[in-house]
């Protein structure tokens, strides 16, 4: 065990043998740290919550009550081996939150990037990769082995397909079920999703350029209505575009993915 002598930590907590608690960590009453876990500079666990397996929190990350962070995964063919969870830098982790280990047959990490926001109750399945900035409202459940790019946000009581794939800005209604991957930028709603638009809203606020909003919009246009199947559209655009946004969208349409695509109605 190594509890840096900053560390302020409340006497009914449980701190297993081999764990790591870094500099001006706390760490609430009830709380339990794993032997195999590691808490970066700062962290806070508060009351009642338990963070195990072999886990990596990033410096300044909050833990909320209730939260249970690198449990086992929710995978019937885990037979227990050695997997891991790697949660980045200032993420806020409310009550009741779950984030699962990997496994082995799907890499065997499960990672958070920063600066993310997870909502009372919702759930990191295995294997899942999640980017910076991200936010899940309250119960959104992330199954395995999905990618999330950075910058999406995910609306409450929302339900995302094993290996579907969110591109960077994508922005998921509330209530709604994503059965399969969602192009960057794009609008999700409706209780089996539709791909209805563009997230200009979120656009504008990271203070893209009109021109480049244009760009995006005739390039959604021409997914959604122009000739030859949803791929060939993609290519069609990628050899026909210097917009790096219209790049990033076309790039990721045309990359290997486990799912098909929503496409524009």
């Amino acid at each position: 065990m190594s509890i840096d002598p900053s560390a302020s930590i409340h006497a009914s907590a449980v701190i297993e043998d081999g764990a790591v608690i870094g500099a001006g960590v706390q760490i609430g009453p009830f709380s339990v740290i794993g032997p195999k876990v590691r808490l970066g500079e700062g962290v806070v666990v508060k009351s009642h919550a338990v963070v195990t397996g072999d886990t990596e929190i990033g410096p300044e990350t909050t833990i909320f009550p209730f939260a249970n962070i690198g449990d086992i995964p929710q995978d019937l063919k885990f037979k227990g081996e050695e997997t891991k969870l790697i949660v980045g830098a200032r993420n806020r982790i409310r009550e009741g939150v779950t984030m699962n280990t990997g496994t082995e047959g799907g890499g065997g990490v499960t990672r958070v990037g920063d600066d993310c926001l997870f909502m009372t109750g919702s759930h990191v399945g295995h294997d899942v990769v999640v980017g910076n900035r991200v936010i899940l409202a309250n119960q959104t459940a992330l199954a395995g082995h999905c990618i999330v790019e950075d910058d999406v946000i995910i609306g409450g009581l929302s339900g995302i397909h094993q290996f579907v794939r969110l591109g960077r800005g994508a922005i998921i209604g509330a209530v709604t079920m994503v059965t399969n991957d969602v192009i960057p930028y794009g609008l999700v709603q409706g209780p089996r999703g539709v791909l209805d638009g563009l997230n200009l809203v979120g656009l504008k606020r990271r203070g893209t350029s009109r021109a480049d909003i244009n760009e995006l919009r005739a390039a959604f246009q021409t997914l959604a209505q122009g000739e030859g199947s949803f791929a060939e559209r993609a290519r069609a655009l990628a050899d026909n575009t210097d917009n790096a946004l219209v790049e990033e969208m076309t790039a990721f349409i045309l990359a290997d993915s486990d799912r098909s695509f929503l496409t524009p109605g």
